[in-house]
C-alpha cells in the first residue's frame, strides 16, 4: 500500500530537516525520531530519545509478519494511521478494572496483563500514557518483539523508562517525563509507514 502524504506534512519534514540534520542516524532511528520531532514540533526529542536500530528492525520485521500491536490506551491506539491493522487495548474493557481491583494494581497494569494473554510473546507493544503499563510489561515474561514505551508524567514516567532501557528489551524510550500517546503513536507510525518498502 503507498502513502500518499499531505502537503501540510511534506512541508513540516522540510522545516524540520532545515532546523536540524539527521542524516547521520541509521535509517529506522532517523525515521523514528524525524515522525516523533513532526508530531510534537519538540526539538528535544533529537538528543532526549532513545532508540536501537537492531531493535527496529526487528520490530519492523515483526510487524512485516503480522505482529499484533497493543497499546495502553485507545488515545495511542486512535493515532495509530496505518489502516487495517487490529490494535488491542484492553484498558476500557470491565475486567482490567476488575482485575485492577482485585490484584491491587493499576487499571492500565490490569490490562497489560490482559492483553498478554491474548497476544503472548512477539507483539509489538506502545506505551504512550500508563507508566504502570509499562512497569507491569516489563515485568512479565512477555517476549516483546519492540516496546515503544513513552508514557508522560511526573510520578514514574523517566523511572519506568530507565527500567525499560535497564531490562534490555528491544526498546524506543526517551530519558525525561515528557512523551504522550502522539509521540508514541508516532514512533510506530514510523516503522508502519516503512511497513510496505
Amino acid at each position: 500500500m503507498t502513502r500518499t502524504v499531505h502537503p501540510i506534512e511534506a512541508e513540516s519534514y522540510r522545516i524540520l530537516r532545515d532546523r536540524v540534520d539527521l542524516s547521520h542516524l541509521p535509517p529506522l532511528t532517523r525515521a523514528v525520531t524525524e515522525r516523533v520531532v513532526h508530531a510534537s514540533a519538540d526539538l528535544d526529542y533529537v538528543t532526549d530519545l532513545v532508540c536501537d536500530e537492531a531493535a527496529l528492525a526487528a520490530g519492523l520485521a515483526a510487524l512485516r509478519a503480522g505482529a499484533p500491536v497493543v497499546t495502553d490506551v485507545w488515545m495511542v491506539a486512535a493515532g495509530i494511521t496505518r489502516p487495517g491493522r487490529e490494535i488491542v487495548c484492553p484498558v476500557a474493557e470491565p475486567a482490567a478494572a476488575d482485575l485492577g481491583r482485585a490484584a491491587g494494581i493499576t487499571r492500565s497494569a490490569a490490562a497489560v496483563r490482559i492483553a498478554y494473554d491474548r497476544v503472548g510473546p512477539g507483539a509489538v507493544w506502545v506505551v504512550g500514557c500508563a507508566p504502570t503499563a509499562l512497569v507491569e510489561l516489563i515485568g512479565l515474561d512477555a517476549a516483546p518483539a519492540l516496546v515503544v514505551g513513552l508514557p508522560v508524567g511526573f510520578v514514574g514516567a523517566a523511572e519506568s523508562k530507565a527500567a525499560l532501557r535497564a531490562s534490555g528489551l528491544p526498546a524506543v524510550s526517551n530519558v525525561g517525563e515528557k512523551g504522550g500517546s502522539a509521540v508514541a503513536a508516532a514512533a510506530l507510525n514510523a516503522l508502519l509507514y516503512l511497513e510496505d518498502k
